[in-house]
């Protein structure tokens, strides 16, 4: 692997926007007829972009209820699953625990955990993409923001308003949706970039 320069904030800012998925190919699963056509559609793929969002605390002390939305991608499509109202997560239960599909995304600890100790779910073929970029004894932490950048030239615009509003909301906002759409989807563009440069 190649050593690659850490961009500043301020550099990124200065690229061109990273373009992402559009409203129309963002997807809500909101009953068991979409939950089985949403399956239909992940369960046939090698890879998912991965990733899960959760209500922000904010008193000290505060223990997080998430995750309140799981979020999974393929390469033209996102599917946003509000797991509390949701009746049967079985079917999201076994794209996640399911050995034969690799789910990818940036620091999953947290995910994980709240999925094992909310919901009793174990994923599996997890890969944390943030690691793959770390050097010989470096510590540091590459995101989303930080890969898109490297590998695209491009800036990862996250919003500090949607990462921290209401996602336990009966009724998730278009910019919610996109947001939390595109955290999957670009985990899983930056993988499969590190794949045809022969990196993972």
């Amino acid at each position: 692997m190649t050593a690659e320069q850490h961009l500043s904030k301020d550099d990124i800012r200065t690229l061109p926007s990273y373009p992402g998925l559009a409203p129309t190919a963002v997807s809500v699963v909101a009953n068991e007829t979409e939950m089985e056509a949403a399956y239909h559609q992940l369960s046939v793929c090698r890879v998912l972009g991965f990733d899960t969002e959760s209500r922000p605390t904010f008193h000290k002390g505060e223990t997080s209820s998430g995750p309140h939305l799981v979020q999974l991608a393929t390469a033209t499509h996102a599917y946003l699953f509000p797991v509390e109202r949701l009746a049967d997560l079985t079917r999201l239960r076994m794209i996640l625990e399911s050995p034969a599909i690799r789910k990818v995304g940036f620091e999953l600890g947290s995910d994980v955990q709240r999925l094992r100790a909310k919901l009793g779910i174990e994923c599996a073929a997890l890969v944390d993409i943030g690691r793959l970029f770390r050097q010989p004894g470096e510590h540091r932490t590459v995101g989303a923001v930080q890969a898109v950048a490297r590998l695209f030239g491009q800036c990862f615009r996250k919003s500090k308003r949607q990462s921290t509003s209401n996602w336990a909301s009966p009724v998730l906002s278009e910019a919610q949706c996109v947001y939390a759409g595109n955290d999957a989807y670009v985990a899983l563009q930056v993988y499969h970039e590190l794949e045809r440069q022969g990196r993972v």
